[in-house]
């Protein structure tokens, strides 16, 4: 499955969810927008940290929400890079597999 497709599905479960707990959607709905409301950083570099914490944390489908923020943010392949890099120092070898992720999501997130 295409990380295009992969996105949009959870978009849909997210959806489901969401009409379920409601207050709950909410709230994390105004962290998040407060969260990428950058004070002192850009959202591009908010993107990184976001995505360096996916991988760390192993959450695929924000790897898949992060990478396609980070690209309309204006990151980079190369800049996704350094972050794939220091995600892996951090991580060890799991890291290291969803930075792979992380790196097939950009190529297939940015392709023409």
């Amino acid at each position: 499955m295409d990380w295009k497709t992969k996105n949009a599905d959870m978009r849909d479960q997210l959806r489901v969810m969401n009409r379920t707990i409601p207050e709950v959607a909410k709230g994390f709905g105004a962290l998040s927008k407060a969260a990428k409301e950058a004070q002192v950083l850009d959202v591009k570099t908010l993107e990184f940290i976001a995505l360096g914490i996916a991988i760390a944390d192993r959450c695929e489908a924000c790897i898949g929400f992060h990478v396609e923020a980070l690209a309309k943010a204006g990151g980079t392949r190369a800049e996704l890079g350094d972050v794939l890099g220091m995600a892996v120092q951090m991580g060890g070898g799991p890291s290291l597999m969803y930075a792979a992720k992380a790196l097939a999501a950009w190529d297939d997130l940015t392709a023409e």
